[in-house]
């Protein structure tokens, strides 16, 4: 009887424990999935060379490969020259490489390295009419501190979602479901 006791106890620590591993894995990539987009600490450099002219954009936003194509490019950052000296390009490139989003939303590039071509981003915006991202109060899609209250510290979520100034009332639906 002893060794029968023995052996069901095996059998369930052998059953059980890759069981617990795998939750475990899983519970660490959904976690890793729904991390900040901005990490705790803002390098300073960043905040003050790309902060000057536009929001500091959460790293996390998009990947690497992205960040580094933004960093190599900066002599024609989107229609602007915002070139830097040669080491300040290395430590911000380095800190968005080390930043950049990694999760299944923001593992590819997407077109033309802009955010708000992405397919999560236009996904998530997809009921606001075009009307919305010309409008005086929000200028382009790419203003996000327009509509999030809390896009400055790189949360985006529902609860931090705030109605423009000025926009028509008919658009307000959108941003209360």
């Amino acid at each position: 009887m002893k060794t029968i006791r023995r052996n069901t106890h095996r059998l369930a620590v052998l059953f059980v424990l890759p069981l617990g591993i795998g939750m475990s894995v899983a519970g660490n990539t959904a976690f890793a999935d729904s991390r900040s987009l901005q990490p705790q600490q803002m390098l300073p450099q960043y905040r003050q060379e790309c902060a000057a002219c536009h929001q500091a954009y959460p790293p996390g936003m998009l990947p690497a490969r992205s960040w580094n194509n933004i960093m190599s490019g900066l002599d024609r950052h989107f229609g602007t020259d915002a070139s830097l000296d040669a080491a300040t390009v290395v430590q911000i490139g380095q800190w968005l490489e080390g930043n950049a989003g990694t999760y299944k939303r923001v593992k590819e590039a997407p077109p033309g390295d802009r955010i708000t071509r992405s397919a999560w981003f236009e996904r998530k915006h997809r009921e606001l009419d075009a009307v919305v991202w010309r409008h005086a109060s929000v200028k382009s899609a790419a203003n996000c501190a327009a509509c999030h209250s809390r896009a400055e510290q790189g949360r985006f979520g529902e609860h931090e979602l705030r109605f423009p100034a000025g926009l028509p009332d008919r658009y307000r639906q959108v941003f209360e479901d």
